[in-house]
């Protein structure tokens, strides 16, 4: 969400919640942050970027958020988010797993064991660190709810990013499987996969000029869209709105093509 960009308010009140999220730094991670805070809800962010993490706090406009330094490829420091999370607040409502790497276009036989493991550590295997630690906290809470970051990449594919495109077919994988084992606790789990957002990490945003033409012609609405428009599903997946929407996967793509 950009500075600026007006935050509607949505007819459902989480002044009573607890949201954790991961990569909260920037992008999607912020405005989600920023959404839940002008709902009410209290927050738990980390990032790896300590400036990006303290700007996101400052745009919440409130107090009594908790904030850490972490990366979620660490399972021991995502266990040690989470406990630090409910012993500040006592309770857990909410996991927004945000948390990942973008893609960098590579043909398969360039790609490197470290590229391989920093694409997973990050984008699967800390999805699957969080949300671990964090059952036990959300099956004590009604309403509870887990909402992952996949991508349209999880839906589709293309070329050269083979591996992130993995990564995303298991973030879906995992969330339709683990909506079957947490939905008898009474926990609900979505993910949403945007299409072409306007974030400082989006690979054509970064190339700047005919990067963004070609991904704004690639949406039905020709244009880009916003990491606030990603925000508002979240929180409805959230909501009691959504309360019998569990293991689904919600494309934010503008109609792409």
């Amino acid at each position: 969400m950009h500075i600026g960009e007006r935050i509607v308010k949505m007819p459902y009140d989480f002044t009573s919640k607890v949201a954790l999220i991961t990569g909260a730094g920037s992008g999607i991670g912020r405005a989600t942050a920023q959404k839940l805070a002008s709902l009410g809800c209290k927050l738990a962010l980390s990032d790896i970027n300590s400036e990006g993490l303290a700007e996101t706090i400052r745009l919440c406009n409130g107090e009594g958020h908790y904030t850490e330094i972490s990366s979620v490829a660490d399972a021991t420091a995502c266990t040690a988010f989470v406990e630090n999370t409910v012993s500040h607040f006592g309770k857990l409502d909410f996991v927004f797993n945000c948390a990942g790497v973008n893609p960098t276009g590579i043909d398969l036989t360039d790609t490197t064991d470290e590229y391989f493991d920093k694409l997973v550590s990050t984008n699967l295997k800390g999805t699957f660190a969080i949300t671990r630690a964090a059952i036990p906290h959300l099956e004590k809470q009604p309403g509870s709810s887990i909402v992952n970051v996949s991508s349209i990449m999880g839906v589709s594919v293309s070329s050269r990013i083979s591996v992130y495109c993995m990564t995303k077919f298991g973030i879906n994988g995992f969330t339709k499987a683990m909506a079957l084992e947490l939905g008898p606790k009474g926990v609900r789990i979505n993910a949403v996969a945007p299409g072409y957002i306007d974030t400082p990490t989006n690979a054509g945003v970064v190339a700047g000029g005919d990067a963004v033409k070609r991904q704004e012609e690639k949406s039905g609405m020709g244009r880009m869209g916003t990491a606030g428009e990603v925000a508002d599903v979240v929180a409805f997946l959230f909501s009691d709105e959504a309360k019998y929407v569990n293991g689904s996967i919600f494309e934010v793509t503008g109609g792409r093509t």
